[in-house]
């Protein structure tokens, strides 16, 4: 018998299931942006106006008021008499026009920028913007409902203006489309939220003075109540537009609007539930407002069930699809536990129940909560390999035993064409895709291709416009049952990461693919072969070194080039000895060229060619590379057949012509410390679909980083991308986060010793004297680099050694308060908390909730109520040492990376600091994969698992080799591996990773090498990760299929 609380969550889901749309729906992009807002799988539409009194923008500017006023200004050059105008976008382009003054409307139209999309116009986001303010500061859920159109260009004036007679307010509200009664209403709704700016009506200003450079419209500014109308009616309103200076000027606006019927409107506004009311259905019509050109959905409202980010991926060789994503399940009301687990049951390509040697049955346990402002949603991740013989049609999903079949049509899923993400690639910022789809064999007659929308600057605009283009794909190599096309394009405009592809072949689309999730490097597809011919046998693919007639044809000479732009050829060599010869990136494409190759290694000083379609980079070669007979690097390359590119563990191997004829490794590449006057703060990550130094940039093929810091100069922050590109910001992007140092690997284009980051990677400098910017979280003060924003412990101090508190409190002062400790962290503008290591209980919060100014800077945060800005002091590379000589077998010792004794940092041994270098790499790593699967890793989780790695490999002592095989006599204990690894096997090979580095010491980037490398270790790391969730949720480790 189902429990009481399982039945009733059934009789939950039938009730929300009545709403759902049949999917997939033009609406689905929209609807999660508009629910999906915080915790798992959110989109963050909300975060700067949510809490109401968000002040994101800058003190005394209220972002919800700004959202509100943006939607009404945009639709108020309506003309309902001609039909033209309304809620269009076309405010972008109006920006200038006197009409709309103040800085609000462009930051709001520039944070809702990264979200348009071909689902998602531009107007369709302001008008949700209304719903978003309003519901965030208490209000009504205004409904919204989707399909506008975006204006291309500026429309007519006509936005009202405070200095009007209530007579002209009238005719302008008429021609909106409303009446005098509707104009009180949708001023009083408008006008409960925000105040006036200094900056913008200095002359509307009260004689004692404003806060912020504002002055407040209702006594409650940040939520939406009636305080706008009962203080006006009760004569207690300090309303700017209705008392004080705005009178004598004659820009008593609301006095006059209000005012307009004796105040008979306001009258009928007087009771708090009438007045949400009343907002709800004027605030509706306000952004409904559209030319007749424009069809709206019915308001969009959430699923009960909804699969979310599916995607199919031919895998395996060619032999199976796998299957992705996610079924989010609404849970508003429900009980904490009333949804265990859920299965999907799909069918076959032939719309039937013949699934191979498994089950169609695959079910998934619960893996994260989001929420909106009203609503909960479960999310149940599905991951599964299905055959690529039978494939699949559609699905239908079993929650709590009722199975939701999508209005009786199932949900569709298309193995006709398939984008294929791993095998496409985005290289860096410059615009290089390479797009990839399968297509079954018995659909690629009528070809293939790809539509991209991409974004691209426009004239007049602070916006990007939305533009549209299509590619052919050409067809190339067979996999299994499938053909892969691919296509490689220059995607205009510099926003190639916010860009989005449908593929489509014999009438079937894989549609709405974002580029942000490819990757850089194209993976090559394993048992890929030669199409063969109609009525011919398909010829199995062998490796030889010898080119055969299938790659040229008799009549192509094929020949050696002596150069390739400013590169000339080196000779054939050899990989190393279980090493690359070139270890900088690389990548794979079925259609490589030297210029193809030389162009991905621009910033490198070598680059060669392998295997007829591989691609390395490099600025030194390995010791045990060597050169070999030209004669052996003797395949053609994939993409010109007239050209060599290497054969099997050979290179076709080219240098910069300033490069000696002999290579030599004599790399040392460096991150340079400081380029007056800036500082190195470390490698970044660029921020979520937007930069993360967003004011000015600059793209040179001789990028140095001095020549960054001389083109940002005045400019608080510098950072150098991807060997080329040159960024400059006063302020960093809050969704960009700090990332390892070694993953900032690629040499400057104008000096290959120094470190430019990499793809989506910044070396970031900083100038600590610089002024102006908005208010932020620096990215480094002193000695320090910020960690985040934390909450305080539970029941303790996050930072418990020392405390102060000052009313001029900045970052710096408490940085230097506790220069002898690990961390600091100001919290609540004023306090300055010092320690050496965070509290286990302090979780990481959102960079938004730290959004208090410091009492002694105003552009600096210093944490919130419960809330620390956290920093730790930061790991400077050392100078980078002459390259020591080789080490004779007999004599090889491991070096340590030399840390000061002091108070706060005591030296420990030689084992303990190895075994804090494992627990630093194995952070990184869980780190990693707690941001790839948006979960979030305790301190507790990863020194439990530093313990058990130590314990396998770390430690052969007889005590603790005898510790191990209690453990593994024990089954509830988690998983086991017996020691393989000896202390000194460890010191070798981390004394290699150190020696290949140029460096005569080990750091902590020698032992996440390591972890990283060693597949034993991945394995009982990925076995403890699994084990430990399979605890939590109380069942066997895995997935699970039925």
């Amino acid at each position: 018998m189902r429990s009481l609380v399982s039945a009733l969550a059934t009789l939950a889901l039938a009730r929300h299931a009545l709403a759902d749309p049949t999917w997939p729906s033009d609406v689905d992009e929209l609807e999660e942006i508009m629910y999906q807002l915080s915790s798992f799988g959110a989109r963050k539409f909300a975060d700067t106006v949510n809490p109401c009194a968000n002040e994101a923008s800058g003190p005394g500017r209220q972002n919800a008021a700004e959202w509100l006023r943006l939607a009404f200004h945009d639709m108020s050059t309506a003309n309902s008499f001609f039909h033209t105008g309304g809620l269009d976008a076309s405010l972008q382009y109006e920006l200038d026009n006197g009409e709309n003054t103040g800085p609000g409307h462009k930051t709001t139209l520039q944070f809702m920028s990264p979200y348009v999309s071909p689902r998602s116009s531009l107007s369709d986001l302001i008008a949700m913007g209304v719903y978003m303010s309003v519901r965030s500061c208490g209000g009504p859920a205004v409904p919204f409902r989707a399909g506008r159109k975006d204006a291309t260009e500026k429309g007519p004036t006509g936005v009202p203006q405070p200095q009007n007679s209530a007579f002209t307010f009238q005719q302008q509200f008429e021609r909106m489309g409303f009446t005098k009664e509707e104009m009180i209403q949708l001023t009083a709704c408008g006008h409960t939220l925000g105040g006036v700016h200094k900056d913008e009506f200095p002359e509307l200003m009260p004689p004692g003075g404003v806060k912020n450079g504002a002055a407040d419209l209702d006594s409650t500014a940040a939520v939406f109540d009636n305080k706008i109308v009962t203080e006006y009616l009760s004569g207690q309103t300090k309303n700017p537009l209705v008392v004080g200076p705005s009178v004598k000027v004659n820009k008593h606006s609301d006095f006059k609007v209000f005012n307009s019927d004796g105040n008979k409107t306001l009258e009928g506004m007087k009771d708090k539930a009438k007045f949400q009311d009343i907002c709800k259905a004027v605030l509706q019509k306000m952004i409904d407002v559209v030319p007749p050109t424009v069809t709206l959905s019915d308001p969009i409202l959430p699923y009960a069930v909804k699969p979310v980010r599916m995607q199919l991926t031919l895998a395996d060789g060619g032999t199976a699809l796998s299957l992705t994503g996610y079924i989010r399940v609404k849970t508003t009301g429900m009980a904490k536990d009333a949804i265990k687990n859920i299965s999907i049951q799909y069918k076959d390509r032939q719309g039937a129940s013949r699934c191979g040697a498994d089950s169609c049955t695959i079910t998934s346990s619960l893996q994260g909560v989001g929420q909106g402002f009203d609503d909960t949603f479960a999310f149940f991740p599905i991951q599964a390999s299905i055959p690529a013989s039978s494939g699949i049609s559609s699905f239908t999903v079993t929650v709590n035993d009722k199975v939701y079949d999508n209005n009786g049509n199932g949900y569709p899923m298309q193995d006709d064409v398939i984008f294929q993400a791993p095998q496409s690639c985005v290289s860096g910022s410059n615009g290089a895709v390479t797009l990839v789809a399968a297509v079954r064999n018995d659909a690629v007659g009528r070809g293939a291709k790809a539509s991209i929308w991409f974004r691209r600057p426009q004239a007049g605009s602070p916006i990007p416009q939305l533009a549209n283009t299509t590619v052919e794909l050409r067809k190339g190599s067979c996999v299994g049952g499938y053909t892969l096309f691919s296509s490689d394009h220059t995607v205009e405009g510099g926003m190639a990461y916010q860009s989005h592809v449908d593929v489509t072949a014999g009438g079937k689309t894989d549609a709405f693919k974002k580029l942000a999730d490819v990757g850089g490097t194209c993976r090559s597809f394993d048992n890929a072969a030669p199409c063969a011919e109609a009525g011919e046998p398909t010829v199995p693919v062998t490796t030889t070194a010898v080119t055969t007639s299938a790659v040229a044809s008799p009549t192509e000479v094929r020949r050696r080039r002596a150069t390739v732009g400013g590169y000339k050829m080196v000779s054939c060599w050899t990989e190393g000895s279980n090493a690359r010869a070139l270890n900088g990136i690389f990548f794979a494409n079925d259609t490589m060229t030297l210029e193809k190759c030389m162009a991905h290694c621009s910033g490198y000083v070598y680059w060669g060619t392998e295997y007829g379609r591989e691609c390395y980079c490099g600025n030194a070669l390995d010791k045990s590379s060597a050169a070999a007979p030209l004669t052996e690097c003797n395949m053609a390359c994939g993409g010109d057949a007239s050209q060599y590119c290497g054969a099997g563990n050979r290179i076709e191997l080219y240098s910069t012509t300033s490069a000696p004829a002999v290579p030599t490794p004599t790399a040392t590449l460096v991150h340079k410390p400081t380029v007056s006057p800036f500082s190195l703060v470390g490698c970044w990550t660029e921020g979520q679909g937007v930069r993360a130094l967003e004011q000015k940039a600059t793209i040179d093929k001789g990028m140095t980083n001095e020549a960054c810091a001389a083109f940002c100069k005045g400019y608080k922050y510098f950072g150098t991308e991807y060997g080329t590109e040159c960024y400059c910001g006063s302020y960093l992007t809050e969704t960009s986060q700090s990332a390892p140092l070694a993953e900032c690997g690629m040499p400057c284009g104008g000096d290959a010793y120094q470190y430019c980051g990499a793809s989506n990677r910044i070396e970031l400098y900083m100038n600590a004297n610089a002024s102006g910017g908005k208010p932020e979280l620096p990215a480094a003060v002193g000695d320090y680099v910020l960690v985040g924003c934390q909450t305080e412990g539970n029941g303790t101090r996050a930072l418990a050694d020392k405390t102060t508190a000052a009313e001029d409190m900045t970052n710096a002062k408490c940085a230097d308060i506790c220069k002898e400790h690990r961390y600091f962290g100001t919290e609540y503008g004023r306090e300055c908390y010092c320690g050496n290591l965070v509290d286990p209980s302090s979780k990481a919060a959102p960079q938004k909730e730290c959004g208090m100014l410091c009492g002694g800077n105003a552009l600096q945060f210093c944490g919130a109520s419960n809330r620390l800005s956290v920093y730790t002091k930061k790991a400077m590379p050392p100078a980078p040492p002459a390259p020591p000589p080789a080490p004779s077998p007999k004599a090889r010792t491991l070096q340590w990376h030399p840390l000061a004794p002091s108070k706060a940092y005591p030296t420990p041994p030689k084992r303990q600091r190895l075994k804090s270098a494992l627990w630093f790499a194995i952070g990184q790593i869980v780190d990693e994969e707690s941001m790839r699967r948006n979960i979030n890793a305790t301190p507790q989780f990863i020194g439990a698992l530093t313990e058990l790695v130590w314990t396998q490999i770390g430690d052969s002592s007889p005590a603790s080799l005898q510790r191990a095989a209690r453990q593994r006599m024990q089954p509830d204990q988690g998983p086991t591996l017996t020691p393989r690894w000896k202390p000194e096997n460890i010191s070798i090979d981390l004394e290699s990773f150190c020696n290949h580095a140029g460096r005569s010491t080990v750091t902590t980037d020698d032992v996440l090498l390591l972890a990283r490398k060693n597949p034993d270790l991945r394995q009982l790391m990925e076995a403890f990760v699994e084990e430990r969730k399979a605890r939590r949720q109380g069942g066997p480790a895995g997935r699970r299929r039925s």
